[in-house]
């Protein structure tokens, strides 16, 4: 199976990567390393990456920058990082992706724990994520060929350990399964699911 594996070098990325490599081929995309580079809040960068890559069998994206912080000082510029990457950019590997995937294939985006158990400073985090699984759980109806879709929700994992104080009361997350959700999502059957991972 090609897979492409966006944020391949990243904190969950490098584990997924790994769940996976053996009896696949693996592209390995960063923003600045991998295999091939993209910038997801791009969409020109995007149709380029899969001219780049040619048809795949699943792509996985484990990346996508928000904003984190104080609603009382949050503007209209902070809420928008988080649309442009983590929501749009990760919309735009679908929507361009689906002419490039193969039948049968699958996307698995990730969105987080946060669409549904929010904490203090991430209202904006929380949005996203919300907007993903809600993406994901409409577009399942909709793509054709068999091409399936859904999305990991990791809470916090245990190896972001900066972002602890943030989540008090949350046991971190193990990075095996974490990205073992992942694994499912590829070599499963299910579409339109959000697998919550805390």
């Amino acid at each position: 199976m090609k897979i492409i594996i966006i944020g391949a070098s990243g904190t969950i990325g490098k584990h997924v990567v790994k769940a996976l490599e053996n009896n696949n081929e693996i592209i390995k995309i960063g923003s600045k390393s991998g295999d091939f580079q993209v910038d997801i809040s791009n969409p020109e960068s995007i149709k380029e990456l899969f001219e780049q890559t040619g048809p795949f069998d699943a792509l996985i994206s484990t990346t996508g920058d928000a904003h984190f912080g104080p609603l009382t000082s949050m503007t209209d510029a902070d809420f928008r990082v988080g649309l442009n990457s983590k929501l749009m950019g990760q919309v735009n590997l679908v929507l361009i992706g689906q002419q490039y995937i193969n039948p049968k294939g699958s996307f698995t985006l990730t969105s987080g724990s946060l669409a549904a158990d929010p904490v203090v400073y991430g209202a904006s985090v929380s949005a996203i994520n919300g907007a993903l699984d809600s993406f994901v759980n409409a577009a399942a109806i909709e793509l054709e060929n068999g091409v399936r879709i859904n999305a990991v929700g990791p809470g916090v994992v245990e190896e972001s350990p900066a972002y602890f104080p943030y989540f008090p009361g949350h046991i971190p997350v193990s990075m095996h399964r974490v990205a073992q959700a992942y694994v499912k999502s590829v070599l499963g059957a299910q579409t339109g699911q959000a697998y919550k991972v805390v």
